[in-house]
């Protein structure tokens, strides 16, 4: 393996470490939390929970316990969400509860 390819894998581990980290609710550094069982299909924050893909975006069941989305600290459990991944579905949103991908789309 050449130089640029050792180091394009590198980087590219490196990006992906990033992305896959452990899901541990609270985001202190933006005040967001990830809350899993409250993304809508194809809304999701990252890669599944159960590694069935490793992309926001690709989800394809609304309000999957393996998916999650980043939500404004201390509503994710009102939004009917958790912490951590579950096996099922969740409950949908509460009326008016705002996720980082409902802000976006103003």
């Amino acid at each position: 393996m050449d130089k640029k390819a050792l180091a394009a894998a590198v980087a590219g581990a490196v990006a992906l470490a990033g992305q896959i980290a452990p899901a541990t609710g609270a985001d202190a550094s933006k005040g967001k939390e990830k809350c899993f069982g409250v993304a809508v299909a194809g809304e999701n924050g990252c890669a599944a929970s159960d590694g069935s893909h490793g992309c926001g975006g690709l989800s394809t069941v609304d309000y999957s316990g393996k998916e999650w989305v980043l939500v404004e600290g201390g509503t994710c459990e009102k939004m009917g969400g958790k912490f951590e991944a579950f096996d099922g579905i969740g409950k949908p949103p509460a009326a008016g509860a705002k996720t980082d991908k409902t802000d976006k789309k103003k």
